[in-house]
């Protein structure tokens, strides 16, 4: 063996970029640079940190470490040891069970994949971890502000889904498209999964991507939208009404059995979100600290794990993927503008007692776009409290995109 066959077969990382097309060479070393991008972005605390840091480490390695396979084993030609998605998305895939089991020994992530992501396990679990997080006082103490804000905040979703119907996608995979601009990560892995699996590796990874990226435009879009004396205005405080562990526990169990009535498709979901409000108001302290530590954290750790290591250079070159790639940015520009229109709306409503900028919390990601109106405001005057009205407007939110989610699945899910 000559010394250039030696180092091909040693250093199959980079032998492999030499048998690729040169569009996919260049995808795998720009998703590489930007994995790594992604995590210094996180760790600066411009992007979520908990889905950035470990997304950005995945995408990058699974980029560099495509290898070569025996022609005569399981896998064929060229791939990682990372997982396989087709195999743990059906069946179908391999030629029998024994094949899945091979599988899933030889790619280490696999029955993550299979057991918890693919089956959209992995979002129950990470609602399940926000629920026992959020705090209904602030929905309570201003119920009817916090929805108009949330269905203004829809924007995205409900426009999206025709716009997405030009790009030649049928109803079912518009639908999945334009969950998109709910900005609920779960909810967008639900809803793919029940309307177009075939492209729930796509969405899923756009979705996060865009979630994290848009979130730090969205200050952008607030200061442009919102004329820096609106920004400063102080709310007023909220109405001196305390609600009770058990009326919020009461509350949240109705809601819970009401939208699983309504909407039984997106049961799963909603359930796991109200589970969660249920523990954390219950008192049982042993069930909190489960819910909101090691389950929430461990769930969107490997989430994010795993939306990083499916984002290899094929799956972005596919050719459905730029469209999906601008309608997603187009559904969470929309929601975001629908969100701030919303904070306007209430403002005139109420005579300017309402600052606009609570708006963009009604684009769903717990906290964080609370978090980004605050923070906006604040620079603006370190004095105005916005967060109890934002929180407000971000369960409402939630509640909103499930509730749209569970219509397009009850809507869609039969058509051909």
């Amino acid at each position: 063996m000559d010394f250039s066959t030696l180092l091909h077969n040693l250093f199959q990382g980079f032998a492999t970029m030499g048998e690729v097309p040169v569009g996919i060479l260049c995808t795998r070393i720009g998703l590489i640079f930007l994995g790594l991008y992604l995590m210094y972005l996180g760790k600066k605390g411009v992007l979520e940190a908990l889905i950035m840091i470990p997304m950005g480490l995945g995408m990058a390695t699974v980029n560099a470490s495509v290898m070569y396979f025996d022609p005569l084993s399981l896998h064929q030609g060229i791939g990682t040891l990372h997982i396989e998605p087709q195999a743990g998305a059906t069946l179908d895939a391999v030629k029998n069970a024994a094949d899945l089991m091979t599988i899933l020994q030889i790619d280490w992530l696999q029955p993550i994949y299979t057991f918890m992501f693919s089956n959209g396990l992995i979002a129950c679990l990470v609602f399940l971890g926000i629920g026992s997080l959020l705090d209904l006082s602030f929905v309570l103490a201003r119920p009817l502000q916090s929805m108009v804000i949330a269905l203004f905040a829809e924007m995205g979703t409900i426009f999206t889904l025709p716009v997405a119907g030009l790009f030649n996608f049928t109803t079912k995979e518009a639908a999945a498209i334009s969950i998109v601009g709910g900005a609920d990560g779960p909810m967008v892995l639900f809803t793919s999964l029940k309307l177009a699996p075939h492209l729930f590796v796509p969405i899923a990874i756009v979705a996060y991507l865009y979630l994290g990226l848009t979130y730090g435009g969205y200050p952008y879009l607030i200061k442009f939208m919102v004329p820096k004396r609106l920004r400063c205005i102080q709310p007023a405080p909220p109405p001196n009404v305390r609600y009770s562990s058990f009326e919020k526990m009461c509350v949240a169990s109705v809601t819970c059995v009401v939208l699983s009535l309504l909407l039984p498709v997106a049961a799963p979901l909603i359930f796991s979100l109200f589970l969660g409000i249920v523990i954390r108001e219950s008192g049982i302290k042993a069930f909190q600290d489960l819910a909101s530590g090691p389950i929430l954290y461990g769930a969107t750790m490997f989430l994010g794990l795993m939306l990083g290591i499916l984002c290899d250079a094929n799956t972005i070159m596919d050719p459905k993927v730029l469209p999906l790639l601008l309608l997603g940015s187009f559904s969470l520009l929309l929601s975001g503008i629908g969100g701030l229109l919303g904070g306007y709306f209430m403002y005139f409503v109420t005579g300017g007692k309402v600052n606009p900028v609570v708006g963009i919390a009604g684009v769903s990601c717990v906290p964080t776009t609370a978090k980004v109106a605050q923070k906006v405001v604040s620079k603006d005057d370190p004095h105005v409290m916005l967060m109890p009205d934002a929180l407000g407007a971000n369960v409402c939110g939630v509640i909103t995109t499930a509730i749209i989610a569970g219509v397009f699945c009850s809507l869609f899910s039969k058509l051909q």
